[in-house]
């Protein structure tokens, strides 16, 4: 048992309490399980239904050993010239910096000490990446993360409660000292401990908040985790915290409407298009999913995907989620441009000139008018395909303010005693607001990186005051 985390007049009592048991909340506990400490993790749903779980679980590491197994060049430096060219100048920079610094250290923990199997993607770069630097799960679905770091927390006797919610938090001269919990029951208990970790998700299913910070992503339709309700927000204006990066956002430009079934962008990156009801191009997508999202936001729908054959089949080969909408029939098909147009309801001419710009463009012959660069393999005028599609938002990428060992700080900058936050409850690395400003990964990295930082800075802080 740390130092501090004895009180007798609680219900029980540990070295760490986690709350939240998403991705940050379980490598936050892992992290700290890592150090010897005592760990309880409390989670309001009675489910892994975080974003993590939503996510394809890829997770960006610059200069890992598998890239270096790879013949990549990768570094921190690089990996931030990257961010910041996505991002912009933000509150939270020195979190950049951090994060970047510490990216190939978590994805090598990650599967060293979690035991999770991560690959690097080395097909195709993501948004926001001169090289490849994600790593994920080999069928690239988050709930296959999430399932491992469970497995890697029961395995080490670290007690998971779900439908266990934190109501507030305990308080005692100043320091956060532990958390009121309730059962599924309505019963309550009062759990002390000498470091609180806050790992409870962002506020985009709060109206209010969202409405208050990010206007615009208060218009489009929520396709996050439904726990995203802004606690953290909530408690930490109570004890005089700071904020940053309130306004900024991760949306998705790209969901089957009405499947819900969120469409890789990868179809985008291998050649794909993305057109208005008329049958249009309206932007550049290769801004990305979360970027193009707002091209979205700002025009009626219904938008489409196009795509063809070749495409479905590289992506849907990689991609079970993809291969599994194709298999549902989430698509048009068409033989020409005016049989596609025909099936979804587009005018023929404008899909005709559409797609005839687009190989000009796309073979250089063209400068895309919108700006597009890249085009993967190109797009076919026959055997295509079109998935309706809608833009909705993901999850904040805003929050408490914490400094580089995941302090919580107050207004003033004071670190919070006992506080600390990562994920969705903390301050993220996507811009200072809107949604063009995330780069692949900066969710998992925000969530998973600081949950390993917030981890280990718990128990060392309280080691070290006590030496």
């Amino acid at each position: 048992m740390m130092p501090g985390a004895a009180a007798s007049s609680h219900d029980a009592v540990v070295d760490v309490l986690v709350i939240g048991a998403g991705g940050c909340g379980l490598v936050a506990a892992l992290a700290a399980n890592d150090l010897g400490a005592e760990v309880a993790v409390v989670e309001k749903q009675d489910r892994p239904m975080g974003n993590t779980v939503l996510s394809s679980g890829s997770i960006p590491g610059a200069g890992t050993r598998f890239q270096r197994a790879a013949g990549i060049v990768d570094s921190p430096d690089l990996y931030m010239a990257d961010l910041a060219a996505v991002t912009g100048p933000h509150e939270a920079l020195h979190l950049t910096e951090r994060l970047a610094g510490h990216s190939a250290r978590l994805v090598e923990w990650l599967v060293d000490r979690a035991g999770i199997e991560l690959t690097l993607i080395d097909t195709y770069k993501h948004v926001g990446h001169s090289v490849h630097r994600l790593h994920a799960p080999p069928d690239r679905r988050g709930e296959t993360l999430m399932a491992g770091l469970l497995k890697a927390a029961d395995a080490r006797g670290i007690p998971v409660a779900f439908g266990n919610p934190a109501r507030e938090l305990l308080v005692e001269g100043g320091r956060v000292v532990g958390a009121v919990t309730e059962t599924a029951h309505g019963e309550t208990a009062r759990i002390a401990a000498a470091a609180v970790v806050l790992a409870v998700n962002g506020f985009a299913a709060a109206p209010d908040l969202l409405a208050a910070h990010c206007p615009v992503a208060a218009a489009a339709p929520y396709a996050g985790a439904p726990g995203s309700q802004g606690e953290a927000l909530r408690w930490g204006a109570a004890l005089g915290a700071g904020f940053g990066n309130l306004g900024a956002y991760q949306a998705h430009a790209s969901f089957a409407d009405p499947h819900g079934t969120l469409v890789t962008w990868t179809v985008v990156e291998k050649g794909g298009i993305v057109v208005d009801a008329t049958g249009t191009r309206f932007g550049d997508e290769t801004l990305g999913y979360s970027a193009f999202a707002d091209e979205e936001l700002a025009r009626t729908g219904p938008f489409f995907v196009i795509y063809d054959d070749r495409i479905a089949e590289m992506v849907g080969a990689g991609q079970p989620d993809f291969a599994e909408l194709g298999a549902l029939g989430g698509f048009a098909a068409g033989d020409s441009a005016e049989a596609l147009a025909a099936r979804i309801g587009a005018d023929p001419d404008l899909l005709a000139d559409t797609l005839a710009e687009t190989a000009l463009a796309a073979d250089g012959t063209l400068a895309c008018p919108f700006g597009r660069t890249a085009w993967g393999g190109g797009l076919s005028h026959t055997h295509l395909r079109a998935t309706r599609i809608a833009p909705a938002v993901l999850h904040t990428q805003g929050g408490l303010m914490v400094d580089r060992e995941a302090r919580v700080l107050t207004a003033g900058g004071e670190p919070i005693a006992g506080l600390y936050a990562g994920g969705g409850a903390a301050v993220g690395i996507s811009g200072l607001s809107g949604s063009r400003g995330y780069a692949s990964g900066n969710g998992l990295l925000g969530a998973l990186g600081l949950g390993h930082i917030a981890g280990t800075a718990a128990v060392r802080d309280r080691l070290s005051a006590a030496a």
